[in-house]
């Protein structure tokens, strides 16, 4: 272990350490506000540095800016580390090694370079001065492009393991920079990233990317300046300006400013036609100097100027051991305007008493209490009841980032955004199941559709302008318990609004501590998804899944089969900026971990006795199957302590059981839905006289049934009839009349939801089944022609469903197939398909027979029904002779106004279809 120098004052100094997204030293957060120093010419004893007096003065002038943290490109002696321990200065070393070179083509290379890191970790191993070790500073774009990225990340990823063998509590990062930002790293305890723009649009843009780029790691600039000599003085100093507040306000957790003095050796020579310092050679202060301390010298994050009032709505439900840590958070919030909403929604366990008890304690905690009446209806409550311009919505079982409101305030300084989410992150977890699920699949999470714009936020962390989510009504009380945020998301966007995203704005949200915990959970999303579904049905596969645009963050990677980012790397691999596109997931890459996938490869295998090739077919389906089941669960990323073969079979077994639990709940949501349209409330009133079988409803010939079905084949499955009108029915009371028919029929029927995609299809008013694999959907419309006079249109399609056509071309391309294996077996099932054809032209031809009847009971039921427009009431009319001025003026006799009334007792005939 290292000692120190005796003699010197050294102040205490905790670790720095990595968590979540941010730095902390202790329980605070800890931004690094840095600069580089040097390299110089050796001193007189041969070290790379100024003599002691001056390190000195430089050290008390740092301190004075406000700086807490150097860069230094070499490996520092003892005293200098213990002298930056005295003055309060953290410092970040970096180790110096041979990276110009094709470093890895040679095994003695790579092994002196392992063998330099280990030596230079040991001996200064401890030593609370020291921030991180920096295992490397940009490697050569073409020196990566030569080794492969893969390979340059693996080695990169040795070096750091053997930091962490000889340094246990220390931090380790890699200075990349944007020729090579393709590089994935995860196993940094922070990102570090050289970036040298001058155009704030363009440096902001870049930031928020490589706030992606990091993920769940703290993102800190360990490079960037400009010089003075061809720049000029006032310029550097109000670019650093901004660039600082620009970087803390987008949530970086720390700044290397390049460089603290004109003074710079390199290559064995003083560099004299560059000055990149704060300060000249003399230590002479510029004005870069004051500009940055400027903003060292405060408390960061920055507060923006107008500090809007943040209503933060927290509902909870029998959440008694999570809410104290939640509400306890609060009372760390650097930001000076907010109140906390509590909806306790109808809880059985203490979740009401431990609100209260904060609310009495913290004026800024208001608590209602009500019934349980679901997740949205909470929302709605906390949303009507908060007083603040912005209002920002978490769950009882997070806990806040203590600059959480204060970068939402930040984002909302975007007009463009209407709502605003951030990212949501697991904490540490001390029980492995918990672990366990934190990484499985299923997580609440937010979707990109660029670096800065949102698809999806999740409920965990999301915010709104009040009145944006009032207008749009608030949330859908359908939605108890989760999909209430997708579907607020998705209304807002159909509006045209904005979405933003704040990679700064982050939440820790307790994953479920138990395996039936998360099935529960992952059961609510299938039931979320379901009931999504008739409401937003253009935003959904096939299958039945969310179909997103964007890209599902942290998602892709654990899918064996998605589309490998791509990256620019410009002609001969000489771009500049370098970036890695991340793909959007495609659904062949998700397909086997899919509930219908392992259902088919399991129907497939029963079948093995009867076909064998169906028996290999299913086997292969299951292996592939467990092959990205086994993927997943090996790139999962555990605490150390956690990362055992135990843990990994318990991911396994959670991402095998997450479709499966999703997508049956999913599926059995939409029958029961479906099963009870025909006993949901109609929106019009049914007619009292409604028919209750079959045999109250007009007769219809076996001519004219074969007609009709041959009349629909012919139009491709689609009909449009029509009849006259003339007592001036309105479509409502067709509308009415058509759902007694269904009801007194016993036919589920589902009518229109209120919703409808755009699109060239037309929405239709009713579907109903009229067999098991058989859908007829239905418009209705009734044209005014003037007077009582209407024309009266019926119009729609007879389909059998998808999953009918789906067994259908099954069982036809199982016949072809096992055809050159088993003639018989083919028969059998080609006999088997024909009879299911008929089932389903069975179907059809009911549903072309209920149209017909429909028309005639339509046509008969009221009076004025006919097949031709009622000309001759209309001639009649006009040969009745006008009334004479003494009639008109009430002066007339009874005679005079007889031809204008109908004869009593007169009837209109209905006229029947032929």
């Amino acid at each position: 272990m290292f000692q120190i120098e005796e003699g010197l004052a050294i102040a205490p100094m905790e670790r720095v350490r990595a968590h979540g997204r941010y730095l902390f030293a202790g329980d605070d957060k800890f931004f690094i506000k840095g600069v580089t120093y040097g390299p110089f010419p050796e001193n007189e004893n041969g070290e790379p540095l100024p003599e002691r007096e001056r390190v000195v003065r430089d050290f008390e002038m740092m301190r004075a800016a406000g700086v807490n943290t150097i860069r230094v490109y070499y490996v520092p002696p003892r005293w200098f580390l213990d002298l930056a321990q005295s003055l309060g200065v953290r410092v970040m070393v970096g180790i110096p090694w041979p990276q110009h070179l094709c470093f890895l083509d040679q095994w003695e290379v790579k092994e002196e370079i392992k063998k330099v890191i280990r030596e230079t970790v040991a001996p200064l191993a401890g030593h609370p001065a020291i921030l991180a070790w920096l295992i490397g500073n940009e490697i050569p774009s073409h020196i990566v492009r030569w080794h492969g990225a893969k390979k340059i990340e693996k080695f990169l990823g040795r070096l750091a393991a053997i930091v962490r063998e000889e340094d246990p509590e220390g931090m380790v990062t890699y200075a990349n920079y944007p020729s090579t930002e393709y590089l994935r790293l995860p196993f940094l305890d922070f990102l570090s990233v050289n970036v040298y723009l001058h155009d704030e649009k363009a440096f902001r843009s870049y930031v928020k990317r490589l706030q992606n780029v990091a993920g769940d790691l703290p993102l800190v600039l360990s490079e960037f300046g400009m010089d003075s000599i061809r720049q000029g003085e006032e310029h550097v100093a109000e670019t650093l300006a901004w660039q600082l507040r620009a970087a803390f306000e987008l949530g970086v957790s720390g700044t290397m400013v390049f460089a603290w003095t004109d003074e710079w050796f390199t290559g064995g020579n003083l560099i004299e036609d560059w000055a990149f310092g704060m300060v000249d050679a003399s230590r002479n202060p510029k004005p870069a100097y004051e500009a940055v301390a400027e903003v060292y010298r405060q408390r960061l994050p920055l507060l923006p100027a107008e500090t809007p009032l943040i209503s933060v709505v927290i509902c909870a439900y029998n959440a008694d051991s999570t809410m104290d840590g939640c509400l306890a958070s609060f009372q760390k919030l650097a930001y000076p305007n907010f109140e906390v909403i509590v909806v306790d929604d109808g809880s059985t366990d203490k979740t009401g008493e431990i609100s209260d008890r904060y609310a009495a304690k913290y004026p800024y905690i208001h608590v209602i209490h009500q019934p349980n009446l679901g997740l949205s209806a909470a929302r709605n409550v906390g949303m009507n009841a908060s007083r603040g311009e912005i209002l920002a919505y978490t769950d009882s079982d997070c806990y806040v980032d203590p600059d959480w409101l204060t970068y939402m305030a930040w984002a909302f300084t975007d007009p463009r955004f209407m709502a605003v989410g951030g990212p949501n992150l697991p904490p540490p977890e001390d029980n492995r199941t918990s672990a366990c699920v934190a990484v499985s699949p299923g997580a609440p999470t937010h979707v990109l559709l660029t670096d800065e714009v949102a698809e999806h936020i999740p409920g965990c962390n999301m915010a709104y302008r009040r009145e944006k989510l009032m207008e749009i009504g608030g949330f859908d009380a359908t939605y108890r318990a989760a999909g209430d945020d997708v579907d607020v998301c998705w209304r807002l966007q159909n509006e045209g609004y904005i979405i933003g995203f704040c990679a700064a704005m982050m939440v820790w949200h307790h994953r479920r501590n138990t395996v039936s915990a998360y099935i529960k959970q992952q059961n609510g999303y299938g039931r979320a998804e379901a009931l999504l579904l008739p409401k937003h049905r253009d935003r959904f596969n096939v299958l039945g899944n969310s179909r997103w645009a964007g890209r599902i963050y942290g998602d892709i990677g654990g899918c064996l089969l998605a589309n490998r980012p791509i990256i620019y790397h410009g002609v001969f691999g000489m771009g500049l900026f370098q970036t890695l596109y991340e793909p959007k997931g495609s659904l062949v890459a998700y397909l086997p971990l899919s509930m219908e996938w392992m259902v088919l490869a399991l129907a497939l295998m029963v079948a093995t006795p009867f076909v064998p090739v169906l028996g290999v077919l299913g086997l292969a389906m299951a292996v592939t199957s467990m092959a990205f089941v086994g993927h997943r669960a090996s790139k999962a990323k555990l605490p150390d302590r956690h990362n055992t073969l135990a843990a990994r079979l318990t991911i396994a077994g959670l991402t095998l059981l997450q479709p499966l639990c999703r997508g049956w709940t999913r599926y059995k949501t939409v029958w029961q839905l479906r099963k009870s349209a025909s006993q949901a409330v109609c929106p019009v009133p049914l007619a009292e006289d409604m028919p209750h079988d079959e045999r109250e409803m007009p007769r219809v010939g076996l001519v004219r049934k074969v007609s009709e079905i041959a009349g629909v084949f012919s139009h491709r499955l689609t009909f449009h009839r029509f009849f006259w009108n003339n007592k001036g029915v309105e479509r409502e009371q067709l509308l009415s009349h058509i759902l007694s028919v269904l009801t007194g029929l016993h036919m589920p029927y589902a009518a229109d939801t209120g919703f409808s995609s755009i699109s060239s299809v037309p929405p239709w008013d009713l579907t109903t089944k009229t067999g098991l694999w058989t859908r007829l959907k239905l418009r209705v419309t009734a044209e005014n022609h003037g007077g009582y006079k209407r024309f009266v249109r019926l119009a729609g399609t007879i389909l059998p469903s998808k999953r009918s056509l789906l067994i259908l071309a099954g069982l036809t391309a199982a016949a072809i197939a096992i055809l050159p294996l088993s003639s018989y077996a083919a028969m059998a099932v080609a006999t088997t398909a024909a009879l299911f054809a008929g089932w389903m032209l069975w179907g059809l031809y009911r549903a072309a027979v209920l149209v017909t009847m429909l028309v005639q009971y339509l046509m008969v039921r009221g009076p004025g029904g006919s097949l031709e427009e009622p000309i001759e009431e209309v001639v009649e009319k006009r040969r009745v002779k006008a009334p004479s001025r003494r009639v008109a003026a009430g002066e007339g006799d009874v005679e005079d106004l007889a031809g204008l009334l109908p004869a009593s007792g007169e009837k209109t005939e209905n006229v029947l279809a032929a």
